[in-house]
């Protein structure tokens, strides 16, 4: 009876704790292109200079976060609303040099299905697009020394004393659209780290997500703009 009390006890504690499931993962991006390497160096590129560029934020199939899912299944799944892209980002891509215009892919371009470069490619391809800009959100939570995988649950009540931080590495690459040659690729890294009573509630938790993840997406911005400028440097003119 006593062992029973105590256990009731432990449940109505876990009970009471706030909780929270961190994000889904990244989208393998280097397996998603095809990697034939006869294939690969055949590629050659065909982009249209000044070019349109369609975008989309890719992930590890079924991702989704505290405040949203992705579309689609099979390899990797899209997000089809942003969240950490602010107006002021997309501007800043539609206004590089070389660009004639930025536009988003819209969920009813793709199929439900996503296994490939060449789902994507497709969907730019109806938007008239010259080159395809896809991009992944890699996030990780950590409390002291732990560190938690995609989509593993976190009780806050048990992270008193601890620094907790949240990491989010943002990766682009950019793809001929018509042959799916590899113009380049991005990268940047923001961290936000707090004390634990911070975690003290689901939302909390989140917003250091999100926190993180708009200034990775920001810092990833002008790291895009310098690949952009030796892409139409070396193509422009072809």
């Amino acid at each position: 009876m006593k062992a029973l009390f105590l256990s009731l006890l432990v449940l109505a504690g876990l009970a009471g704790c706030a909780s929270y499931t961190t994000p889904g993962g990244s989208a393998p991006l280097n397996e998603l292109a095809d990697n034939d390497i006869n294939e690969v160096m055949s590629k050659q590129p065909a982009a249209n200079f000044p070019a349109n560029i369609a975008i989309a934020r890719i992930q590890a199939t079924g991702y989704q976060n505290y405040k949203q899912a992705s579309y689609g299944h099979g390899r990797y799944s899209v997000m089809t609303t942003r969240e950490a892209e602010s107006e002021t980002d997309i501007e800043r891509l539609n206004q590089m040099p070389g660009v004639r215009g930025v536009a988003p892919i819209n969920q009813i371009l793709l199929p439900t299905r996503l296994d490939s470069i060449k789902d994507l490619r497709q969907a730019a391809a109806r938007l008239r697009a010259d080159v395809l800009l896809i991009y992944t959100f890699d996030t990780s939570f950590h409390a002291g020394e732990q560190k938690f995988a995609p989509l593993n649950t976190i009780a806050l009540g048990f992270l008193k004393n601890k620094d907790v931080s949240v990491t989010t590495t943002a990766t682009a690459a950019l793809f001929d659209v018509r042959t799916e040659f590899l113009y380049g690729i991005a990268e940047a890294t923001a961290k936000e780290s707090k004390a634990a009573s911070v975690w003290s509630t689901t939302d909390a938790v989140d917003d250091m997500r999100v926190i993180t993840e708009r200034a990775a997406f920001e810092d990833l911005v002008p790291a895009i703009e310098k690949t952009w400028q030796g892409i139409v440097k070396e193509h422009q003119g072809r």
